[in-house]
Protein backbone atom coordinates (compact mmCIF):
# COMPACT_ATOMS: atom_id res chain seq x y z
CA UNK A 1 0.00 0.00 0.00
CA UNK A 2 3.06 2.25 -0.12
CA UNK A 3 2.17 3.65 -3.53
CA UNK A 4 -1.22 4.95 -2.43
CA UNK A 5 0.38 6.61 0.61
CA UNK A 6 2.91 8.34 -1.66
CA UNK A 7 0.09 9.52 -3.91
CA UNK A 8 -1.82 10.90 -0.92
CA UNK A 9 1.23 12.92 0.16
CA UNK A 10 1.85 14.11 -3.39
CA UNK A 11 -1.67 15.55 -3.70
CA UNK A 12 -1.48 17.32 -0.33
CA UNK A 13 1.85 18.89 -1.26
CA UNK A 14 0.61 20.13 -4.63
CA UNK A 15 -2.52 21.71 -3.16
CA UNK A 16 -0.51 23.37 -0.39
CA UNK A 17 1.86 24.90 -2.92
CA UNK A 18 -1.09 26.50 -4.70
CA UNK A 19 -2.58 27.81 -1.44
CA UNK A 20 0.67 29.17 0.02
CA UNK A 21 -0.38 32.80 -0.49
CA UNK A 22 -3.50 32.16 1.60
CA UNK A 23 -1.30 30.46 4.24
CA UNK A 24 -3.74 27.55 4.30
CA UNK A 25 -2.42 24.08 5.12
CA UNK A 26 -4.71 21.26 3.96
CA UNK A 27 -2.68 18.54 5.65
CA UNK A 28 -4.36 18.57 9.10
CA UNK A 29 -7.80 18.53 7.45
CA UNK A 30 -7.26 15.37 5.44
CA UNK A 31 -4.62 13.29 7.23
CA UNK A 32 -6.15 10.07 8.57
CA UNK A 33 -9.62 11.26 7.54
CA UNK A 34 -10.08 8.14 5.41
CA UNK A 35 -8.16 5.01 6.50
CA UNK A 36 -6.30 3.59 3.52
CA UNK A 37 -7.99 0.25 4.09
CA UNK A 38 -11.28 1.91 3.09
CA UNK A 39 -9.85 2.64 -0.33
CA UNK A 40 -9.34 -1.06 -0.94
CA UNK A 41 -12.79 -2.26 0.15
CA UNK A 42 -14.95 -0.72 -2.58
CA UNK A 43 -15.20 -1.29 -6.31
CA UNK A 44 -15.64 1.54 -8.81
CA UNK A 45 -18.37 1.38 -11.42
CA UNK A 46 -19.26 3.04 -14.70
CA UNK A 47 -22.34 3.28 -16.87
CA UNK A 48 -22.76 2.47 -20.54
CA UNK A 49 -25.75 3.45 -22.65
CA UNK A 50 -26.41 4.31 -26.30
CA UNK A 51 -27.31 7.88 -25.28
CA UNK A 52 -24.08 8.83 -23.51
CA UNK A 53 -20.54 9.25 -24.86
CA UNK A 54 -18.01 6.68 -23.64
CA UNK A 55 -14.31 7.22 -23.03
CA UNK A 56 -12.62 6.54 -19.71
CA UNK A 57 -8.92 6.67 -18.89
CA UNK A 58 -7.76 5.80 -15.37
CA UNK A 59 -4.05 6.01 -14.51
CA UNK A 60 -2.24 5.62 -11.17
CA UNK A 61 -5.38 6.42 -9.17
CA UNK A 62 -7.74 5.06 -6.54
CA UNK A 63 -11.44 5.11 -7.45
CA UNK A 64 -13.03 3.38 -4.45
CA UNK A 65 -16.83 3.44 -4.62
CA UNK A 66 -16.88 6.07 -7.38
CA UNK A 67 -19.25 6.23 -10.35
CA UNK A 68 -18.46 7.43 -13.86
CA UNK A 69 -20.66 8.30 -16.83
CA UNK A 70 -19.58 9.95 -20.06
CA UNK A 71 -16.04 11.03 -20.95
CA UNK A 72 -13.55 11.22 -18.11
CA UNK A 73 -9.80 11.01 -17.51
CA UNK A 74 -8.38 10.46 -14.00
CA UNK A 75 -4.62 10.67 -13.36
CA UNK A 76 -2.66 10.60 -10.09
CA UNK A 77 -5.84 11.11 -8.07
CA UNK A 78 -7.83 9.63 -5.21
CA UNK A 79 -11.60 9.53 -5.69
CA UNK A 80 -13.49 8.07 -2.75
CA UNK A 81 -17.20 7.35 -3.31
CA UNK A 82 -17.49 10.28 -5.72
CA UNK A 83 -19.86 10.67 -8.67
CA UNK A 84 -18.41 11.93 -11.94
CA UNK A 85 -21.26 12.56 -14.37
CA UNK A 86 -20.24 13.52 -17.87
CA UNK A 87 -23.64 13.08 -19.49
CA UNK A 88 -24.06 16.80 -20.21
CA UNK A 89 -20.62 17.53 -21.62
CA UNK A 90 -20.39 19.67 -24.74
CA UNK A 91 -20.09 17.89 -28.08
CA UNK A 92 -17.99 18.63 -31.12
CA UNK A 93 -19.88 21.09 -33.31
CA UNK A 94 -21.86 22.68 -30.47
CA UNK A 95 -21.96 26.46 -30.23
CA UNK A 96 -21.15 27.75 -26.76
CA UNK A 97 -22.96 31.00 -25.96
CA UNK A 98 -20.97 33.42 -23.81
CA UNK A 99 -22.25 36.99 -23.56
CA UNK A 100 -22.33 38.18 -27.17
CA UNK A 101 -20.03 35.41 -28.43
CA UNK A 102 -20.96 32.11 -30.05
CA UNK A 103 -17.87 29.96 -29.78
CA UNK A 104 -17.71 26.68 -31.73
CA UNK A 105 -16.68 23.56 -29.79
CA UNK A 106 -13.86 21.88 -31.73
CA UNK A 107 -13.83 18.52 -29.93
CA UNK A 108 -15.94 16.46 -27.53
CA UNK A 109 -15.48 17.77 -24.01
CA UNK A 110 -14.09 15.56 -21.25
CA UNK A 111 -13.68 15.82 -17.49
CA UNK A 112 -9.96 15.78 -16.68
CA UNK A 113 -9.06 15.10 -13.03
CA UNK A 114 -5.39 15.27 -12.08
CA UNK A 115 -3.50 15.28 -8.78
CA UNK A 116 -6.71 15.68 -6.80
CA UNK A 117 -8.51 14.14 -3.82
CA UNK A 118 -12.30 14.08 -4.05
CA UNK A 119 -14.22 12.63 -1.09
CA UNK A 120 -17.89 11.85 -1.73
CA UNK A 121 -17.91 14.70 -4.22
CA UNK A 122 -20.27 15.20 -7.13
CA UNK A 123 -18.80 16.47 -10.41
CA UNK A 124 -21.44 17.29 -13.01
CA UNK A 125 -22.46 19.44 -15.96
CA UNK A 126 -20.06 20.97 -18.48
CA UNK A 127 -17.38 23.62 -18.10
CA UNK A 128 -18.85 27.11 -18.23
CA UNK A 129 -15.43 28.65 -18.77
CA UNK A 130 -15.20 29.99 -22.35
CA UNK A 131 -11.42 29.53 -22.20
CA UNK A 132 -11.65 25.76 -21.65
CA UNK A 133 -14.50 24.63 -23.86
CA UNK A 134 -13.24 21.10 -24.48
CA UNK A 135 -11.76 20.32 -21.06
CA UNK A 136 -13.49 20.46 -17.67
CA UNK A 137 -10.35 20.36 -15.53
CA UNK A 138 -9.98 19.61 -11.83
CA UNK A 139 -6.30 19.79 -10.91
CA UNK A 140 -4.40 20.04 -7.61
CA UNK A 141 -7.73 20.20 -5.79
CA UNK A 142 -9.12 18.65 -2.62
CA UNK A 143 -12.90 18.48 -2.14
CA UNK A 144 -14.36 17.20 1.11
CA UNK A 145 -17.49 15.23 1.97
CA UNK A 146 -20.59 16.03 -0.10
CA UNK A 147 -19.05 18.93 -1.98
CA UNK A 148 -20.42 19.80 -5.44
CA UNK A 149 -18.25 20.82 -8.36
CA UNK A 150 -20.85 21.81 -10.93
CA UNK A 151 -19.66 23.10 -14.28
CA UNK A 152 -16.71 24.64 -12.43
CA UNK A 153 -13.10 24.05 -13.47
CA UNK A 154 -10.84 24.07 -10.42
CA UNK A 155 -7.10 24.45 -9.97
CA UNK A 156 -5.17 24.48 -6.69
CA UNK A 157 -8.20 24.77 -4.43
CA UNK A 158 -9.79 23.30 -1.30
CA UNK A 159 -13.54 22.79 -0.88
CA UNK A 160 -14.89 22.22 2.61
CA UNK A 161 -17.64 19.84 3.68
CA UNK A 162 -20.95 20.45 1.82
CA UNK A 163 -19.34 23.27 -0.19
CA UNK A 164 -20.62 23.99 -3.71
CA UNK A 165 -18.88 25.69 -6.61
CA UNK A 166 -21.38 26.29 -9.38
CA UNK A 167 -20.66 27.63 -12.89
CA UNK A 168 -17.49 29.24 -11.56
CA UNK A 169 -13.83 28.77 -12.43
CA UNK A 170 -11.76 28.78 -9.24
CA UNK A 171 -8.00 29.05 -8.90
CA UNK A 172 -6.05 28.92 -5.64
CA UNK A 173 -9.16 29.31 -3.47
CA UNK A 174 -10.47 27.96 -0.18
CA UNK A 175 -14.23 27.48 -0.13
CA UNK A 176 -15.51 27.12 3.44
CA UNK A 177 -17.89 24.47 4.75
CA UNK A 178 -21.46 24.80 3.45
CA UNK A 179 -20.50 27.74 1.25
CA UNK A 180 -22.04 28.22 -2.18
CA UNK A 181 -20.44 30.33 -4.87
CA UNK A 182 -21.62 31.15 -8.39
CA UNK A 183 -19.47 34.05 -9.49
CA UNK A 184 -18.05 33.39 -12.95
CA UNK A 185 -14.35 33.33 -12.06
CA UNK A 186 -12.48 33.82 -8.78
CA UNK A 187 -8.91 33.40 -7.62
CA UNK A 188 -6.90 33.66 -4.40
CA UNK A 189 -9.99 33.97 -2.21
CA UNK A 190 -10.77 32.35 1.14
CA UNK A 191 -14.54 32.20 1.66
CA UNK A 192 -15.72 31.75 5.24
CA UNK A 193 -18.05 28.84 6.11
CA UNK A 194 -21.69 29.48 5.27
CA UNK A 195 -21.05 32.09 2.58
CA UNK A 196 -23.75 32.24 -0.13
CA UNK A 197 -22.56 34.33 -3.05
CA UNK A 198 -24.24 34.67 -6.46
CA UNK A 199 -22.75 37.27 -8.79
CA UNK A 200 -22.99 38.29 -12.39
CA UNK A 201 -20.47 41.14 -12.65
CA UNK A 202 -22.09 44.47 -13.49
CA UNK A 203 -25.61 42.99 -13.38
CA UNK A 204 -26.34 41.67 -9.87
CA UNK A 205 -24.65 40.56 -6.66
CA UNK A 206 -26.37 38.46 -3.95
CA UNK A 207 -24.56 37.80 -0.68
CA UNK A 208 -25.62 36.06 2.53
CA UNK A 209 -23.58 34.87 5.49
CA UNK A 210 -24.97 32.11 7.72
CA UNK A 211 -24.46 32.93 11.43
CA UNK A 212 -21.48 30.73 12.26
CA UNK A 213 -22.58 29.86 15.80
CA UNK A 214 -25.87 28.45 14.47
CA UNK A 215 -24.31 26.86 11.40
CA UNK A 216 -21.88 24.89 13.60
CA UNK A 217 -24.84 22.91 14.96
CA UNK A 218 -25.51 21.66 11.43
CA UNK A 219 -21.99 21.21 10.10
CA UNK A 220 -18.66 21.74 11.82
CA UNK A 221 -15.32 20.75 10.41
CA UNK A 222 -11.93 22.03 11.40
CA UNK A 223 -8.34 20.80 11.32
CA UNK A 224 -7.76 17.63 13.29
CA UNK A 225 -11.41 16.61 13.74
CA UNK A 226 -13.78 14.68 11.47
CA UNK A 227 -16.86 16.47 10.09
CA UNK A 228 -19.66 16.58 12.62
CA UNK A 229 -23.07 18.11 13.20
CA UNK A 230 -26.70 17.46 12.35
CA UNK A 231 -26.04 17.07 8.61
CA UNK A 232 -23.49 14.34 9.18
CA UNK A 233 -25.72 12.58 11.72
CA UNK A 234 -28.63 12.75 9.28
CA UNK A 235 -26.66 10.94 6.58
CA UNK A 236 -24.97 8.47 8.94
CA UNK A 237 -28.36 7.40 10.33
CA UNK A 238 -29.41 6.33 6.83
CA UNK A 239 -26.12 4.95 5.58
CA UNK A 240 -27.05 1.30 6.11
CA UNK A 241 -29.92 1.61 3.64
CA UNK A 242 -27.35 2.07 0.86
CA UNK A 243 -25.33 -0.97 1.91
CA UNK A 244 -27.78 -3.42 0.32
CA UNK A 245 -27.94 -1.36 -2.87
CA UNK A 246 -24.18 -1.55 -3.37
CA UNK A 247 -23.69 -5.11 -2.12
CA UNK A 248 -26.14 -6.77 -4.51
CA UNK A 249 -25.39 -7.26 -8.19
CA UNK A 250 -29.05 -7.34 -9.20
CA UNK A 251 -31.65 -5.35 -7.31
CA UNK A 252 -35.31 -4.75 -7.94
CA UNK A 253 -37.01 -1.69 -6.50
CA UNK A 254 -40.44 -2.30 -5.01
CA UNK A 255 -41.78 0.93 -6.52
CA UNK A 256 -43.73 1.02 -9.81
CA UNK A 257 -41.98 3.23 -12.35
CA UNK A 258 -43.79 4.62 -15.44
CA UNK A 259 -42.17 3.81 -18.78
CA UNK A 260 -41.24 7.47 -19.26
CA UNK A 261 -39.52 7.86 -15.86
CA UNK A 262 -36.21 6.69 -14.43
CA UNK A 263 -35.32 5.29 -11.00
CA UNK A 264 -31.59 4.69 -10.72
CA UNK A 265 -30.38 1.25 -9.73
CA UNK A 266 -28.17 2.87 -7.04
CA UNK A 267 -30.99 4.86 -5.41
CA UNK A 268 -32.78 3.80 -2.20
CA UNK A 269 -36.57 3.60 -1.99
CA UNK A 270 -38.47 2.79 1.19
CA UNK A 271 -42.06 2.83 2.41
CA UNK A 272 -44.95 4.07 0.31
CA UNK A 273 -43.09 5.91 -2.42
CA UNK A 274 -44.74 7.13 -5.63
CA UNK A 275 -42.90 7.87 -8.89
CA UNK A 276 -44.89 9.93 -11.40
CA UNK A 277 -44.46 10.35 -15.13
CA UNK A 278 -41.23 11.92 -16.42
CA UNK A 279 -39.67 11.71 -12.96
CA UNK A 280 -35.89 11.36 -12.61
CA UNK A 281 -34.35 9.78 -9.51
CA UNK A 282 -30.56 9.82 -9.64
CA UNK A 283 -27.97 7.52 -8.07
CA UNK A 284 -27.45 7.82 -4.29
CA UNK A 285 -30.85 9.49 -3.89
CA UNK A 286 -32.89 8.37 -0.86
CA UNK A 287 -36.70 8.27 -1.02
CA UNK A 288 -38.86 7.24 1.92
CA UNK A 289 -42.62 7.71 1.82
CA UNK A 290 -42.00 10.22 -0.95
CA UNK A 291 -44.60 11.29 -3.52
CA UNK A 292 -43.04 12.70 -6.69
CA UNK A 293 -45.50 14.20 -9.17
CA UNK A 294 -45.07 14.48 -12.91
CA UNK A 295 -41.75 15.95 -14.02
CA UNK A 296 -40.23 16.15 -10.52
CA UNK A 297 -36.66 15.07 -9.90
CA UNK A 298 -34.42 13.96 -7.05
CA UNK A 299 -30.80 14.49 -7.95
CA UNK A 300 -27.66 12.89 -6.53
CA UNK A 301 -27.33 12.73 -2.72
CA UNK A 302 -30.91 14.00 -2.25
CA UNK A 303 -33.13 12.81 0.59
CA UNK A 304 -36.91 13.12 0.32
CA UNK A 305 -38.66 11.73 3.39
CA UNK A 306 -42.37 11.77 4.28
CA UNK A 307 -42.90 14.51 1.74
CA UNK A 308 -45.04 15.28 -1.31
CA UNK A 309 -43.79 17.14 -4.39
CA UNK A 310 -46.68 18.06 -6.68
CA UNK A 311 -44.74 18.13 -9.93
CA UNK A 312 -42.04 19.82 -12.04
CA UNK A 313 -40.02 20.21 -8.86
CA UNK A 314 -36.23 20.50 -8.96
CA UNK A 315 -34.49 19.02 -5.92
CA UNK A 316 -30.88 19.91 -6.67
CA UNK A 317 -27.80 17.91 -5.74
CA UNK A 318 -27.57 17.18 -2.02
CA UNK A 319 -30.87 18.81 -1.02
CA UNK A 320 -32.88 17.26 1.82
CA UNK A 321 -36.65 17.54 2.25
CA UNK A 322 -38.42 16.08 5.29
CA UNK A 323 -42.05 16.28 6.45
CA UNK A 324 -42.96 18.81 3.77
CA UNK A 325 -45.49 19.51 1.04
CA UNK A 326 -44.15 21.36 -1.99
CA UNK A 327 -46.41 22.81 -4.66
CA UNK A 328 -45.69 22.71 -8.38
CA UNK A 329 -42.56 24.23 -9.90
CA UNK A 330 -40.75 24.60 -6.58
CA UNK A 331 -36.97 24.79 -6.87
CA UNK A 332 -34.86 23.59 -3.92
CA UNK A 333 -31.20 24.52 -4.41
CA UNK A 334 -27.97 22.62 -3.80
CA UNK A 335 -27.44 21.15 -0.31
CA UNK A 336 -30.49 22.91 1.12
CA UNK A 337 -32.02 21.40 4.25
CA UNK A 338 -35.80 21.64 4.59
CA UNK A 339 -37.33 19.98 7.64
CA UNK A 340 -40.78 20.20 9.09
CA UNK A 341 -42.10 17.90 11.81
CA UNK A 342 -44.77 15.18 11.60
CA UNK A 343 -47.24 17.34 13.54
CA UNK A 344 -45.91 20.64 12.19
CA UNK A 345 -45.51 20.26 8.46
CA UNK A 346 -43.62 22.61 6.21
CA UNK A 347 -45.55 23.77 3.14
CA UNK A 348 -44.14 25.69 0.19
CA UNK A 349 -46.36 27.29 -2.44
CA UNK A 350 -46.14 26.96 -6.22
CA UNK A 351 -43.32 28.62 -8.20
CA UNK A 352 -41.18 29.35 -5.14
CA UNK A 353 -37.37 29.44 -5.38
CA UNK A 354 -35.44 28.13 -2.38
CA UNK A 355 -31.88 29.39 -2.78
CA UNK A 356 -28.95 26.95 -2.60
CA UNK A 357 -27.69 26.12 0.89
CA UNK A 358 -30.85 27.35 2.61
CA UNK A 359 -31.72 25.86 6.01
CA UNK A 360 -35.41 25.73 6.96
CA UNK A 361 -35.76 23.83 10.23
CA UNK A 362 -39.05 24.62 11.92
CA UNK A 363 -40.65 23.08 15.00
CA UNK A 364 -43.91 24.92 14.35
CA UNK A 365 -46.19 24.90 11.30
CA UNK A 366 -44.57 27.02 8.60
CA UNK A 367 -46.14 28.00 5.30
CA UNK A 368 -44.13 29.75 2.61
CA UNK A 369 -46.41 31.52 0.12
CA UNK A 370 -46.35 30.88 -3.60
CA UNK A 371 -43.95 32.79 -5.86
CA UNK A 372 -41.41 33.71 -3.21
CA UNK A 373 -37.62 33.77 -3.08
CA UNK A 374 -36.27 32.18 0.12
CA UNK A 375 -32.73 32.14 1.53
CA UNK A 376 -30.68 31.86 4.72
CA UNK A 377 -31.54 30.14 7.98
CA UNK A 378 -35.21 29.96 9.00
CA UNK A 379 -36.55 28.51 12.23
CA UNK A 380 -39.91 30.28 12.53
CA UNK A 381 -42.24 32.85 11.05
CA UNK A 382 -40.13 35.78 12.23
CA UNK A 383 -37.06 34.40 10.43
CA UNK A 384 -39.14 33.97 7.29
CA UNK A 385 -39.92 37.70 7.24
CA UNK A 386 -36.22 38.59 7.01
CA UNK A 387 -35.19 35.70 4.77
CA UNK A 388 -37.75 35.83 1.98
CA UNK A 389 -39.42 38.18 -0.46
CA UNK A 390 -42.08 37.81 -3.10
CA UNK A 391 -40.60 37.24 -6.54
CA UNK A 392 -42.56 40.22 -7.80
CA UNK A 393 -41.04 42.53 -5.16
CA UNK A 394 -37.54 41.15 -5.67
CA UNK A 395 -37.84 41.62 -9.43
CA UNK A 396 -38.60 45.29 -8.85
CA UNK A 397 -35.25 45.90 -7.10
CA UNK A 398 -32.82 48.08 -8.99
CA UNK A 399 -30.55 49.33 -6.22
CA UNK A 400 -28.78 47.91 -3.17
CA UNK A 401 -30.81 46.48 -0.31
CA UNK A 402 -29.94 44.79 2.98
CA UNK A 403 -32.35 42.49 4.81
CA UNK A 404 -31.17 40.57 7.86
CA UNK A 405 -27.94 38.88 6.80
CA UNK A 406 -28.61 39.29 3.08
CA UNK A 407 -27.19 42.00 0.83
CA UNK A 408 -28.24 42.51 -2.78
CA UNK A 409 -27.32 45.05 -5.43
CA UNK A 410 -28.14 45.36 -9.10
CA UNK A 411 -31.11 44.19 -11.12
CA UNK A 412 -33.56 42.00 -9.23
CA UNK A 413 -35.39 41.27 -12.48
CA UNK A 414 -32.22 39.92 -14.13
CA UNK A 415 -31.46 37.84 -11.02
CA UNK A 416 -34.91 36.21 -10.99
CA UNK A 417 -34.88 35.76 -14.76
CA UNK A 418 -31.52 33.97 -14.59
CA UNK A 419 -32.85 31.57 -11.96
CA UNK A 420 -36.06 30.86 -13.88
CA UNK A 421 -34.17 30.24 -17.12
CA UNK A 422 -31.89 27.82 -15.35
CA UNK A 423 -34.73 25.97 -13.65
CA UNK A 424 -36.42 25.55 -17.02
CA UNK A 425 -33.16 24.24 -18.50
CA UNK A 426 -32.81 21.69 -15.67
CA UNK A 427 -36.35 20.43 -16.18
CA UNK A 428 -35.77 20.24 -19.93
CA UNK A 429 -32.48 18.34 -19.51
CA UNK A 430 -34.10 15.94 -17.06
CA UNK A 431 -36.95 15.11 -19.44
CA UNK A 432 -39.74 16.68 -17.38
CA UNK A 433 -41.46 17.94 -20.55
CA UNK A 434 -41.22 14.70 -22.54
CA UNK A 435 -44.44 14.35 -24.56
CA UNK A 436 -44.10 10.76 -25.71
CA UNK A 437 -42.18 11.45 -28.89
CA UNK A 438 -39.70 14.27 -28.35
CA UNK A 439 -38.08 16.44 -25.63
CA UNK A 440 -36.39 13.40 -24.13
CA UNK A 441 -34.08 13.98 -21.17
CA UNK A 442 -32.29 12.03 -18.46
CA UNK A 443 -35.55 10.51 -17.18
CA UNK A 444 -35.95 8.71 -20.50
CA UNK A 445 -32.31 8.28 -21.59
CA UNK A 446 -31.18 6.79 -18.24
CA UNK A 447 -33.65 3.91 -18.34
CA UNK A 448 -31.26 1.52 -20.08
CA UNK A 449 -27.82 1.84 -18.57
CA UNK A 450 -25.59 -1.17 -17.95
CA UNK A 451 -23.25 -0.90 -14.98
CA UNK A 452 -19.77 -2.41 -14.92
CA UNK A 453 -17.38 -2.69 -12.00
CA UNK A 454 -13.61 -2.39 -11.76
CA UNK A 455 -11.41 -3.41 -8.85
CA UNK A 456 -8.12 -2.23 -7.31
CA UNK A 457 -4.96 -4.26 -6.62
CA UNK A 458 -5.82 -6.36 -3.54
CA UNK A 459 -2.29 -6.56 -2.09
CA UNK A 460 1.33 -5.59 -2.55
CA UNK A 461 2.94 -2.19 -3.06
CA UNK A 462 0.10 -1.11 -5.38
CA UNK A 463 -2.63 -2.20 -2.97
CA UNK A 464 -5.60 0.17 -3.32
CA UNK A 465 -4.51 1.58 -6.67
CA UNK A 466 -6.49 0.68 -9.76
CA UNK A 467 -4.58 -0.60 -12.79
CA UNK A 468 -4.28 1.65 -15.81
CA UNK A 469 -7.54 1.20 -17.68
CA UNK A 470 -8.68 2.69 -20.98
CA UNK A 471 -12.33 2.06 -21.93
CA UNK A 472 -13.42 3.20 -25.36
CA UNK A 473 -16.44 2.58 -27.59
Amino acid sequence: MKEIEKLYDRIIQRVNINLRELEFDVNPYVQKLIPFVQMVKFYAFYGISPHHPLNFQFRYSNLAGSYFLGRCKVTNSLLYKSDIRGDELKKKGDLFQYQDYEVPVSDNEEIDIQDSLLIKTLVHNYSHDPETLEKFFITDTIAMNYANIHGSPSNGSFLGVFATVDLTTIRDCVIGNFSYVQAGEISHLHLAPGTIWVRNPGIFNFFYQHPIDKLNDYIYFTAGTPPQGLFMDFIEDRKEAFQRVFDMVHIEHNVPVPNNASLDRYAVTKGQTHIGENVLVAQRAFLQNAWLGKGANAQENCFIINSRLEGFNVTAHGAKICEAHLGKNVFVGFNSFLRGRPDNRLTIGDDTIVMPHTIIDSREPLAIPAEHLVWGMIKDQNDLKTNSMSIEAFSALDESISIGGMFFEGSGARFISAFKDRINHILEANGAFFNGSDRKGHAQKNQNISFNTIQPYPEGMRKGLFPTIIIEP
